[in-house]
């Protein structure tokens, strides 16, 4: 099974610095702690695209998931429910903050008018282009179910993009962290499930935004698909979809514990970089280099981080008359993805990944058909 390249936690290991892991997370006696949010529930069905219930779907997959988390040594999974019952929007997130937990997981199924389809997965963020702001509301809509919901959320309108911007503040401390979590999630997914590739996207969820911790929102295919739908009902497919969160979940626990060790101290050494690369299997494509291209212009500008919103690793070159500014340079297919992500993040909502062989520019899709495990 192909696994992500953990060498893009070391591009967050400053981040976790500055953001303070506490003592206690750094207590390895202390266990990881999951909490597993099934979208949904009770009273509310969510979509029922194809005739199918969304809440019981994402229930039974959240189940499974953490089923296979409990297996494994010092996890401790928690659930914001296990039968179908209605919980209210405004209690899932305390609940993984009474106990703790290192990340928050909430999960769902996705609706559309047309067929659309593929998996995506989101992190708490405002969406700058407007085109995730119906998922959230569709998400959110939720809350007119609760009793008392004008008094528990003080005017807050679900459909309202000034109302939604208003939640991403609480979340920002842990954008990095949630970013690489959604990630793994999202790529284990797409390349061991071969589903459509919809991205990981910031949109603002009331049900992420008041969790202290990592946290992300995973969308397992639209219900309203005439072939999307079936198979995310399905039992193999549910077993399929638990099957990639839980890995997910494990290799980010991993990077983080890495990172973790590695935040005693603040500088980075190659030693700890040969490491990484050596303890986590890749998805190499011999003579190739991916990179991510951030912007085309006729300005020639100094790369340094500070011209490029943080990043380092920046390259210039001049091709057709224009300088094309690419960020990282690696062979690992999986690496290059999480990097595309963070430059996303980092601002570059419309950078894209770029293929080299010999040096020469070729068509990524060709690339990746041509060496296809």
């Amino acid at each position: 099974m192909k696994k992500i390249h953990i060498v893009f936690t070391l591009l967050l290991i400053a981040a976790s610095i500055g953001y303070g892991f506490s003592g206690k997370k750094n207590d390895t006696t202390k266990p990881f702690v999951v909490v597993l949010d099934a979208g949904h529930g009770g009273k509310d069905s969510g979509n029922r695209g194809n005739g199918f219930y969304e809440k019981d779907i994402v229930l039974d997959v959240t189940l499974q998931v953490g089923r296979l988390l409990e297996k494994q040594p010092n996890i401790k999974v928690v659930y914001t429910r296990t039968t179908d019952v209605f919980v209210d929007l405004n209690k899932r997130g305390p609940i993984a903050n009474k106990v703790d937990a290192d990340i928050f997981v909430s999960i769902h199924c996705n609706s559309h008018k047309t067929q659309a389809y593929g998996v995506e997965t989101f992190v708490m963020g405002v969406d700058k282009s407007g085109q995730n702001l119906e998922t959230a509301k569709k998400e959110n809509e939720v809350i007119f179910l609760e009793e008392n919901y004008e008094e528990t959320y003080a005017g807050f309108d679900p459909s309202s993009p000034e109302s939604l911007i208003g939640l991403t503040l609480m979340q920002e401390e842990y954008l990095d962290q949630s970013i690489l979590l959604a990630g793994l999630i999202q790529n284990n997914i797409i390349n061991n499930l071969k589903r459509k590739d919809r991205s990981v996207k910031s949109a603002p969820f009331w049900v992420l935004h008041s969790s202290y911790m990592p946290s992300v929102l995973v969308e397992l295919g639209f219900l309203t698909n005439n072939n999307e739908g079936p198979y995310v009902n399905s039992k193999k497919g549910r077993k399929e979809l638990a099957n990639e969160i839980a890995n997910g979940i494990l290799n980010y626990k991993k990077n983080i514990s890495l990172a973790t060790d590695s935040s005693q101290n603040p500088v980075i050494t190659e030693e700890e970089i040969d490491k990484a690369i050596e303890t986590t299997e890749k998805n190499e494509y011999k003579g190739v280099e991916f990179r991510v291209q951030l912007a085309a212009s006729a300005k020639k500008l100094d790369t340094k981080p500070s011209n490029f919103k943080g990043l380092k690793d920046v390259d210039r070159k001049k091709e057709d008359g224009l300088y094309k500014y690419y960020y990282g340079e690696t062979s690992d297919y999986n690496k290059i993805q999480l990097m595309k992500t963070f430059a996303q993040e980092k601002g570059y909502s419309s950078c894209y990944v770029v293929a080299f062989e010999d040096g020469r520019k070729k068509n990524l899709s060709e690339v990746l058909k041509s060496q296809d495990k």
